[in-house]
């Protein structure tokens, strides 16, 4: 596994100097190519540098992989309307040949932190040719070219559209897709490229957006619908789908996957992770106890219900001051005494009658 690197600081590295910063300057290697492709400093100079590289760090749960759009010497009009803002797109041509060199594209996935990248191109060789490739480690892991054949565009289809940030369904179909071992990996890199960020749970009224990929000998159809709720009579909706475009008839042409220990690699998740997946599968299948709950911190509180208390019937704190005086008990034997001899007790209510 290859990282970027840092030579050791050397006689001559001590005596360079950055004139505005001060700050020694050494070059940055490459091990997968060897050679001199950048210059950095030491530390970040300010507060926000530090927080950038501390962003690109290696994460527990890494962050939604960003798309990397680039232009090759010559676009044709009908691949550049495939690219959509879901990136960052460099509109400046570049003559680069992903296959025969790889290292360019390489160097920038690293300086902005995209994992995935697609390049257009057009030539007489190749006419509207699309590459799509992803990154591990920053080197190139898997890369699949195609070859644009029939493409029909948003404007094409008069039909209500989706709103932008919908997470779209994908569905694979054709044979190919479940025993091609190259088709495999194309259905991988495609669910990387298409994907969007990892909920837990989607409402069903969110599902708007099918993304269809259909493969066939060497092609593979690419359609995408919208998902229609009608009525049926019963609480489960009838569905219809509606094309909406883009609608597009890809060849695939060439391609460079890479072999099996190095995608293990790229899969293997860290032991952390697992132990937290496990433990949510658990947490799950264990049947929950009521009215118990646990923090952050791992606390465990609890709760309980009680039912409604008397306070009449509330035998509160006997005060001296508050203690009746001789004159005041014997009053009230006094009136207990005469309410007994009329027939009146303490329970009973006085029934007041109209004189006159």
């Amino acid at each position: 596994m290859h990282r970027w690197t840092k030579t050791p600081r050397c006689a001559v590295a001590r005596k360079m100097r950055n004139p505005i910063q001060g700050k020694r300057i050494t070059w940055a290697y490459n091990n997968f190519s060897g050679g001199r492709l950048g210059k950095g400093t030491d530390k970040p100079t300010t507060h926000r540098a530090k927080r950038a590289l501390q962003a690109r760090e290696p994460k527990l749960v890494e962050n939604t992989k960003n798309t990397l759009f680039i232009r090759g010497r010559k676009t044709s009009g009908i691949v550049y309307d495939i690219k959509k803002p879901h990136g960052k797109i460099l509109n400046r041509s570049n003559d680069i040949l992903p296959f025969e060199n790889i290292t360019p594209v390489e160097e920038f996935s690293r300086k902005n932190d995209a994992s995935l990248f697609m390049f257009a191109s057009h030539n007489k060789k190749r006419p509207h040719n699309l590459i799509l490739g992803r990154m591990y480690d920053n080197n190139i892991l898997d890369m699949i070219e195609f070859g644009i054949e029939h493409y029909k565009g948003l404007k094409e289809f008069k039909t209500q559209k989706v709103c932008l940030g919908i997470k779209p369904c994908l569905l694979f179909a054709g044979e190919l897709f479940e025993h091609n071992h190259e088709y495999q990996r194309i259905k991988s890199l495609l669910v990387d490229m298409f994907q969007r960020e990892k909920v837990q749970a989607v409402r069903l009224q969110g599902l708007e957006h099918v993304i269809m990929f259909t493969a066939a000998e060497d092609r593979i159809y690419f359609r995408s619908y919208r998902i229609q709720l009608k009525k049926s009579g019963s609480r489960i909706p009838r569905i219809e789908l509606e094309e909406i475009g883009p609608s597009i008839d890809l060849k695939v042409r060439r391609t460079k996957i890479a072999s099996d220990d190095l995608f293990k690699l790229a899969c293997k998740q860290p032991k952390e992770l697992k132990a937290s997946i496990l433990q949510m599968a658990l947490s799950w299948m264990v049947k929950k106890v009521k009215n118990v709950s646990k923090d952050t911190f791992g606390t465990q509180h609890g709760q309980i219900h009680i039912p409604k208390q008397n306070i009449d019937k509330l035998q509160t704190r006997k005060m001296k001051g508050l203690k009746k005086t001789a004159n005041e008990k014997k009053e009230q034997r006094k009136r207990k005494a005469d309410a007994a001899g009329n027939g009146i007790g303490e329970g009973n209510a006085i029934k007041k009658v109209r004189i006159g």
